[in-house]
C-alpha cells in the first residue's frame, strides 16, 4: 500500500529530523557536514525555504524549516538524495545509510518555535558526554551564528525571527534569544522510534572534537 503524502502547511516552520540507519554514523567529519550542509544550500536553489535553526550531529541532524511552496517533502528527499549519493560514492558504500525517511513535526505557534529552536541548538550538550562545554564552540550549529561569533550565515538562515519572540524577562536580541537556550531546557516532540538516540549520541571525544573546531571555518563549511 502507497505511503499517505504528508500534508504540510505553508504558513508554519517544521521540526525535521533524518538519522543514520542502525544508527550508523553518517555524518562523522568536518567533510561530511560541509556535504550536508552543500546539499541544502544546493535544495534551496530548487525550492526556496526558510531555516531557523540547525543542528548536524554524529548520526541524524535537526532542522527547523518552512518552505516557500509550502511542501517540505520535496527539499528533504533532495537534501537526503544528494547527501547519500556523496556518502555512498565518498566510501564505496552499498545498501541504506537512512533508517528511514525523514521526521517532521509542525511548530504551529511562537512558543513552539521557541522550545523547538532551544531544543535543537541545546543537541550538542543534551547527550550522554556532552560534546562541547559551550554552544558557541559547535560549529555544526546554528546557534554560533545568534551568538554572532561566525560570519558568512547560510542564504537560507534567519536569525532575526526569534529574538523579535523573546517572552520576558528576556531582551528582544540575539543576546537575548542566546540568554533564554542557554538558561533553560527544552522538550520537543521527535520520533518515538528514534528519541533514545539523544542519550546516546557522541560525535567524537573532546580532544578530537576541539581539533575539529580549530581546523573548521564557516567559510569552508559553506562552500
Amino acid at each position: 500500500m502507497p505511503r499517505k503524502k504528508k500534508e504540510f502547511n505553508p504558513n508554519i516552520f517544521y521540526h525535521c529530523t533524518l538519522r543514520g540507519n542502525n544508527r550508523r554514523f553518517i555524518f562523522e567529519s568536518p567533510a561530511d557536514m560541509r556535504e550536508l550542509m552543500r546539499a541544502f544550500d544546493y535544495a534551496y536553489d530548487k525550492y526556496p525555504f526558510r531555516m531557523l535553526a540547525f543542528c548536524f550531529m554524529s548520526n541524524h541532524y535537526h532542522v527547523l524549516i518552512r518552505a516557500e511552496s509550502g511542501d517540505i517533502s520535496r527539499i528533504m528527499r533532495l537534501v537526503n538524495r544528494r547527501y547519500s549519493d556523496v556518502y555512498r560514492h565518498s566510501r564505496g558504500h552499498v545498501g541504506r545509510i537512512y533508517q528511514r525517511r525523514y521526521w517532521s513535526k509542525g511548530a504551529p505557534t511562537f512558543a513552539d518555535l521557541l522550545h523547538t529552536s532551544g531544543y535543537i541548538h541545546r543537541n550538542p550538550l543534551e547527550t550522554a558526554n556532552p560534546m562541547v562545554d559551550n554552544l558557541s564552540d559547535y560549529p555544526y550549529s546554528s546557534y554560533p551564528f545568534y551568538a554572532g561569533l561566525r560570519t558568512n550565515m547560510p542564504r537560507f538562515l534567519d536569525i532575526d525571527l526569534l529574538p523579535r519572540l523573546m517572552p520576558f524577562p528576556y531582551s528582544m536580541t540575539h543576546a537575548g534569544y542566546c540568554e533564554f537556550v542557554l538558561n533553560n531546557r527544552f522538550l520537543a516532540e521527535e520520533d518515538p522510534h528514534e528519541a533514545d538516540d539523544e542519550k546516546t549520541d557522541s560525535l567524537l571525544g573532546k580532544q578530537t572534537f576541539t581539533w575539529h573546531i580549530e581546523n573548521t571555518s564557516t567559510e569552508k563549511m559553506n562552500k
